[in-house]
């Protein structure tokens, strides 16, 4: 991208980025307008001069306003490094929609502090990551005016996206040498501060992270995944169908379509032993593919001759599929679920209801059957699809087979019981997974929407009898893990043991070891990949790299954001650290909204924040830190350095609209009404022209997307509505409990992801 006549980010010249944020203050009514830009990506701009005959050692600086250095004073001046023999460059990271910059190139001798030659003509002024004017070429007078020296110069601004950002200063740091990652060379950021820390200094604040921990507010002790699962409702009330009831106690009631028909509840009611006599007659597989809601794929050719596609691990993420406004669909319909549509679910809800509204009845529900054999992650990947979905406002629900085993048929049962050749064994596996299939079915017809079928499912004969349950009630996608890791493998075992209640009463633990082992072979020896049907397959998807994910007969927008968000998770352990910003100005007065700075006590929060970082994630070279685009978080930010700073606009503070600035008091006093409203239902009001809890869990979407594909630490610096909306999806809180959700100042939690769970660390480092 030249400088003179030159066009902007994707063709478009001048301003590249959305406009500037409306304001952001404290409390849960703070305010922030405007979309997320790019998913956080920033602009990396490279400045580079050029002149083939550089007079003796004068260097290149630059000095001009923040971020390029902070400082007119030239002795303070950021060197150009050297590209080429007669080429210098400059390059740094701003957000998209940066206000302008300022700036002047100067020479300076290597050796020498503060002698300097300035650039001749005005100031130079860079918006949108372009150059403005004629700024062509940089002209210094050395010895008086008896010699001119000319540079070319040249400006360049792309896109980058956060994974690219932390890639390249990864690289920079682990080489201590420009970096090629994707074309950029280098990244000058996070330069550390030359002036001394006044009023907390690193060695007068407390550095023992032990100091700071306090208990997690009615943290639930760790329990095994399976449990999690829904109650058998078929083995503890007879007879008794699922209601909506029963299903608020989940989160928000997903839209129902407006006939709830419950006469064809009794067509999957059919004998069990039928079923299983029937299962053997073999499935044929439609064989059509559809990828356009999971992004772009390649075709892959099966043994069997079915076409199918696969994502690679290593190919670019899918774009999330587009949907039309929910505002429109939301008025004039009725809905036969105890609650009506969310007011403020945007995108998300109208992708809810179009599936609804749209094909067979039994396109309206969706069962995802996991396939794979024992110790392969499919409790793991269940709990983990639940919790997105139901953070997204779907009503989800998950069934695990063996804890209706376990109810049924007790839970001390040996490997025999898992005999291929074992015919009362099969019946009584059989059986309880046709109980669970009925419970979700059931379930769904009281208005669930996606029930997550936990089994290993490894026979056609299995899968046939659900395909048959699941006729004119639901559809079903099959999800099978696949692992072929034997150091994984073997860690998921004894991760088995440790925890399943099928083992608690063994005391011997290389007796169950030597069972489980057993176990396991017997369920090898009858088991038969997925070939029929709709299906996805993670293939050695559980380390997140060199994994792959095969997708066939899969269309419609549910089931294309399941794809897109199995293919960008993980099971690499790594922590997740969230944190509200200093105290600011509107803390202490009370007031919603604006965009103040920090208050004393919110600048000495930041050092200390600043300290604990630079100990807890001083072994972690390629951790990122995350801001909002609000200047209370990005001071919050200010002090850490060693670390890449993105900025999203996803993460400024919920937009309070016409409150902004204001006291809730005064929001009492003169809007009552919008007062009374937000008391009463604190989820779904939106302040006007402002941002309901909902609006913002829609928005926070990609960034729970790029937390999930990150492998590397991140610190997320927000805001409290944000935080609450991002800590219920990690804890599995309710939609409804998010607006209460404890989320004090000057305290940071730590999310910890790995294959045991979800676990959480709390620190308080101020009062």
């Amino acid at each position: 991208m030249g400088t003179s006549g030159s066009k902007g980010i994707d063709g478009v010249g001048g301003v590249v980025g959305g406009g500037a944020a409306a304001g952001a203050g404290g409390g849960d009514g703070d305010g922030g307008a405007g979309e997320a830009w790019h998913g956080g990506a920033q602009l990396y701009v490279s400045l580079k001069m050029e002149n083939a005959r550089i007079s003796g050692d004068l260097v290149p600086h630059v000095c001009g306003s923040e971020p390029i250095i902070g400082s007119w004073d030239p002795s303070r001046a950021l060197a150009m490094e050297r590209e080429l023999a007669s080429m210098w460059e400059l390059s740094f990271v701003v957000p998209p929609d940066h206000e302008t910059l300022d700036f002047k190139f100067l020479l300076k001798p290597k050796d020498a502090a503060t002698l300097c030659i300035i650039e001749e003509g005005p100031t130079r002024l860079l918006t949108g990551g372009m150059l403005e004017g004629d700024v062509r070429v940089a002209l210094f007078k050395l010895n008086g005016d008896d010699e001119v020296l000319e540079f070319r110069v040249f400006n360049k601004a792309d896109i980058v996206s956060p994974l690219d950002l932390a890639a390249s200063w990864r690289v920079y740091k682990e080489n201590f040498q420009p970096s090629r990652v994707r074309g950029i060379p280098d990244i000058s950021i996070n330069v550390t501060p030359t002036h001394a820390i006044e009023d907390g200094s690193a060695a007068s604040l407390e550095l023992d992270l032990e100091h700071y921990v306090v208990p997690a507010p009615t943290a639930p002790p760790v329990e095994y995944a399976a449990n999690l699962a829904a109650t058998p409702a078929s083995l503890i009330q007879t007879g008794a169908l699922w209601t909506n009831d029963m299903l608020l106690s989940d989160g928000i009631q997903s839209p129902s379509s407006v006939s709830a028909d419950f006469e064809d509840h009794s067509n999957h009611k059919k004998n069990i032993e039928t079923l299983v006599a029937d299962s053997s007659k073999k499935i044929q597989s439609s064989g059509l593919i559809e990828s356009k809601s999971v992004g772009t794929f390649t075709p892959l050719q099966k043994q069997d001759g079915q076409k199918g596609v696969f994502v690679d691990r290593g190919v670019g993420s899918p774009k999330l599929p587009k949907s039309a406004s929910a505002c429109s669909l939301a008025s004039g319909l009725s809905f036969g679920s105890a609650k009506t549509m969310p007011e403020a679910a945007g995108a998300v809800a109208a992708g809810a209801v179009a599936d609804r509204l749209h094909g067979s009845k039994e396109d309206r529900k969706l069962a995802i059957v996991l396939v794979g054999l024992p110790a392969r992650g499919k409790t793991f990947t269940a709990v983990k699809l639940t919790r997105y979905l139901r953070w997204l406002g779907h009503e989800t629900r998950h069934f695990n087979v063996g804890k209706y085993r376990r109810l049924k048929h007790g839970a001390n049962q040996s490997a025999d019981f898992f005999r291929d050749d074992n015919p009362e064994g099969i019946e009584a596996r059989n059986e309880v997974a046709a109980l669970a299939m009925e419970d979700m079915i059931d379930w769904m017809h009281g208005g669930g929407q996606v029930g997550i079928f936990d089994a290993t499912n490894s026979t056609r004969k299995r899968r046939h009898m659900l395909m048959k349950m699941a006729e004119g009630n639901c559809k079903i996608i099959f999800l099978e893990t696949i692992c072929n890791d034997p150091n994984i493998i073997d860690r998921n075992i004894r991760l088995k043991i440790q925890q399943s209640p099928d083992y608690a009463d063994q005391p011997d633990y290389e007796a169950g070891l030597r069972d489980f082992k057993e176990r396991l072979m017997n369920y090898e020896k009858v088991y038969e990949p997925v070939g029929e049907g709709s299906y996805i397959k993670m293939i050695d998807m559980v380390k997140g790299q060199g994994g792959q994910l095969q997708v066939n007969n899969i269309s419609g927008y549910l089931p294309g954001r399941i794809v897109f968000f199995l293919v960008n998770s993980h099971l690499k352990p790594r922590p997740i650290l969230l944190t509200r910003h200093g105290e600011s100005l509107h803390n202490v007065r009370g007031r919603v909204g604006g965009d103040s700075v920090l208050s004393e006590d919110g600048e000495l929060y930041a050092k200390k924040l600043a300290n604990f970082i630079e100990k807890r994630l001083k072994s972690e070279k390629t951790a990122t830190i995350w801001t909002s685009t609000l200047q209370r978080t990005i001071l919050t930010a200010s002090p850490i350095v060693g670390f890449p700073k993105i900025q999203w606009r996803a993460l400024d503070e919920i937009n309070s609209g016409v409150c902004d600035g204001m006291t809730y008091e005064e929001i009492k006093k003169i809007m009552p009404e919008e007062y009374e409203s937000r008391k009463k239902d604190k989820l779904r009001y939106r302040y006007p022209r402002g941002e309901s809890y909902l609006d913002v869990i829609q928005r926070l979407e990609p960034v729970i997307i790029e937390l999930e594909r990150q492998r590397a630490p991140v610190v997320v610096i927000s805001h409290q509505a944000v935080l609450r909306a991002l800590y219920a999806y990690f804890a599995d809180r309710p939609l409804r409990e998010v607006p209460d959700i404890e989320m004090p100042l000057h305290t940071i939690i730590e999310i910890q992801m790995g294959v045991t769970g979800v676990e959480e660390k709390r620190y308080k480092l101020m009062d």
